[in-house]
């Protein structure tokens, strides 16, 4: 009479984790390998960036900011508490301060 098969679960898959480090370089690989070049955005939505900008300040809207960042695209929420125009830097209400040239896009 045949006995029933047991999968042996995780077990099985410990003998590729027993290289030091071979887990983190796949991480790193797979970092390295999903970033993106930065997008290059037109005059237009460079305008619309702008209006969407003054509005958000004007009314304090919560805004959702999505910015570029080590070859990934990044989002954030909060209002918009000040613009530093001499440094180019967007300070947020959670006191995060973004690079003007790396936001993709405002929504309000």
């Amino acid at each position: 009479m045949p006995s029933a098969y047991v999968d042996r679960g995780i077990i099985k898959w410990n003998a590729f984790d027993a290289l030091v480090g071979y887990s983190s370089m796949l991480e790193e690989m797979k970092y390295r390998l999903g970033k993106k070049a930065k997008p290059i955005l037109s005059d237009d939505a460079y305008e619309e960036l702008n209006r969407k900008l003054g509005i958000a300040l004007q009314e304090s809207k919560d805004v959702e900011i999505s910015y570029y960042h080590n070859g990934y695209i990044r989002h954030t929420f909060g209002q918009i508490k000040k613009v530093d125009y001499q440094n180019k830097r967007i300070i947020l209400s959670t006191f995060e301060k973004l690079d003007a040239d790396d936001i993709i896009d405002i929504c309000l």
